[in-house]
């Protein structure tokens, strides 16, 4: 480091003369021709994405999520008879919607069409178990991000299947899904830290989701490895009043139709001590873009090394462990 004075620095420095300038123009053209030529490497090998439901909002973002990213989204979705359209806009992409007594054919012949093919669930908790079952059994590989459902015969049902490789979890944000396993772990190393101490937790969510946050949910059972008194998944309080939401969580109106606010209180049995975690997100960005993260996560372990994926279900702590992501 070093400090110049006003007439020193108009003096010409020995790196700046026309032959260095001459090298250094030359120099970066060829770094842009190897930016180039990787960027059509990449389009080249572009990860074909079947999303389910490109009509929801979270299958919308996620859909232009792929096409930023710069990977192939296919213009079909599955979607529910209640949507009452045909085809909708991603990004300037028109996706046609298709009923779900056609998701068997249309996944068999897109599957034949693009082997590599990797199918992205974002639909309802009502039928998560049904979708992951004709997943299994067409053999295609899937990213699970919708909430709900029976977990554990969800995870049972890629376990058992002999083609199927997928990534579950009830969170795709990559910093909050940090946030949990850090959590996870300082339960593992200093188990029972908390003992005794209550636990309250609230989270906030657009009044159209029906469920409990499963972030809530896993972030509660690390707080109970700690030591916390008992504490049911049940006794996690759910906002979903709009008003509640702006006045009592703060959440930006903008954001009513798109937020995921959750606060944890750790109080001492005396009262005399309090810890308090958060974690707040306005809108679906966060969600979307760890989505794709996931995805290029398992079409590197199906096709990126030899022999294959190593395991059949993975979760987005391995996604982060694997230290890939864009």
């Amino acid at each position: 480091f070093r400090i110049m004075s006003a007439a020193a620095a108009h003096l010409p420095h020995p790196l700046q003369s026309p032959w260095h300038n001459a090298a250094l123009r030359r120099s970066m053209r060829k770094k842009a021709s190897i930016r180039r030529r990787a960027s059509m490497t990449t389009s080249l090998s572009a990860v074909p994405v079947l999303v389910n439901s490109c009509a929801g909002k979270m299958g919308h973002a996620v859909g232009e999520a792929v096409l930023e990213s710069g990977n192939t989204l296919l213009p079909y979705s599955v979607a529910g008879p209640d949507v009452g359209v045909d085809v909708v806009n991603c990004a300037g992409q028109p996706i046609q919607l298709v009923p779900p007594e056609e998701a068997v054919s249309l996944i068999t012949r897109l599957k034949e069409e693009h082997p590599e093919l990797i199918v992205v669930d974002y639909t309802v908790p009502a039928i998560v178990n049904a979708n992951a079952d004709m997943y299994c059994s067409l053999g295609v590989p899937f990213v699970m991000g919708t909430t709900g459902g029976d977990r554990d015969a969800l995870k049972a049902a890629v376990t058992a299947s002999e083609a199927t490789r997928a990534v579950i979890a009830p969170q795709m944000g990559k910093q909050v899904v940090a946030f949990q396993a850090m959590m996870q772990r300082m339960s593992e190393m200093f188990p029972g830290a908390f003992n005794d101490y209550t636990l309250s937790v609230v989270e906030s969510h657009q009044k159209t989701k029906v469920d409990t946050s499963g972030t809530a949910k896993a972030i509660v059972e690390s707080f109970r490895a700690l030591g916390v008194q008992p504490f049911d998944d049940d006794d996690i309080e759910l906002v979903r009043n709009p008003n509640d939401s702006v006045d009592r969580m703060g959440v930006p109106e903008t954001y009513l139709d798109g937020h995921a606010y959750h606060t944890y209180r750790l109080t001492s049995p005396d009262g005399t001590v309090a810890f308090e975690f958060q974690h707040n997100v306005n809108g679906r960005a966060i969600y979307a873009q760890g989505t794709v993260d996931a995805v290029l996560f398992l079409h590197r372990q199906l096709y990126g090394k030899p022999g294959g994926a190593t395991q059949k279900l993975y979760d987005m702590i391995d996604v982060l462990e694997a230290g890939v992501m864009r």
